[in-house]
């Protein structure tokens, strides 16, 4: 197991910056690297930086950024998720760990989780110089999520949506919806373990605001990053719930069966279990596995040798 050190860092991502951590594993000169976004609305904080400590222990470096608008990301207004601007911040960390000297910047795999292993998905098939990508309970088809929320919970975010179309006319501070809530509860995930597997994800004395501009509910809609998963020409690991509330599986299995180059993983613990405890442990040993042969084949090599 490998020492590591973790820096804060930032990287310009349009008008602004996006905060990060940079994790660096102690006596690894030139570590390939792991790009980790988190999902709909979250930041770096909510156990991106357990995925990231074992990926450094195992030899790489990890970025772990927070999207701009969020967390202590710059950007205004605050809580503004845009799809566009999000893989816009994608293409700027690749950027910043593609021309940083303490790092291999031509072994770099992108790891997204939730809506962010969409986002992975999306960033493959943009990048083919990409080593590698993880897809962890990927969303990956914004019509098949919004069937899963039902068309009553759909209707409910209708009277939010207009108020902040017109915020977004008027360039006045957005209107909000909640990211996770109860059952029946006007809000983007309202399966019964979104809201309390949303809230055991932050860790105690962090601020976070469980909202986003309603803006973005369309956007979602529409969304369908599993399509392009067939134009991925790099290896991607998918690792899918089979229990999962808020990105269907059946959808997510079969995008991943169109990847050229995909292997999948299926876990029986829910979309919100994969960060924490013993679902987590057996993803981050597979990641790692999968990582270790594509960004650092001679020493997995060496660990398979007799």
């Amino acid at each position: 197991m490998t020492a590591f050190t973790r820096h804060d860092v930032s990287f310009p991502a349009g008008e602004t910056t996006c905060a990060a951590w940079l994790y660096l594993p102690s006596g690894v000169p030139s570590p390939p690297v792991v790009i980790l976004g988190h999902g709909l609305g979250a930041t770096r904080e909510m156990r991106l930086d357990a995925f990231a400590e074992r990926f450094a222990q195992a030899g790489f470096a990890a970025l772990a950024f927070t999207y701009r608008y969020f967390g202590d990301s710059g950007g205004r207004p605050r809580q503004l998720l845009s799809i566009r601007r999000q893989l816009a911040d994608w293409d700027a960390a690749i950027a910043h760990v593609q021309a940083r000297p303490d790092v291999d910047g031509s072994r770099v795999a992108v790891w997204g989780s939730s809506f962010g292993g969409g986002h992975a998905i999306t960033v493959a098939a943009r990048h083919p110089e990409l080593r590698a990508a993880v897809a962890q309970c990927p969303f990956t088809d914004g019509l098949a999520s919004a069937v899963a929320l039902g068309p009553v919970g759909s209707l409910k975010l209708a009277p939010v949506l207009a108020r902040d179309l017109v915020a977004a006319v008027r360039r006045t501070e957005p209107a909000t919806i909640p990211l996770a809530g109860a059952p029946g509860s006007p809000a983007l995930m309202t399966a019964p373990d979104a809201l309390p597997g949303y809230q055991a994800l932050v860790p105690a004395g962090t601020a976070f605001r469980n909202e986003v501009a309603a803006r973005v509910v369309p956007a979602i809609a529409g969304y369908r990053p599993g399509r392009a998963a067939k134009k991925i020409a790099i290896p991607i690991l998918f690792c899918v719930s089979n229990t999962d509330t808020v990105t269907p599986p059946a959808q997510t299995l079969r995008y991943a069966r169109t990847a050229p180059r995909g292997e999948i993983k299926t876990y029986d613990a829910g979309h919100f279990d994969f960060y924490l405890g013993a679902p987590f442990e057996a993803l981050v040993r597979d990641q790692t596995e999968f990582l270790t042969r594509q960004l650092n084949p001679a020493s997995a090599t060496a660990a398979g040798a007799p």
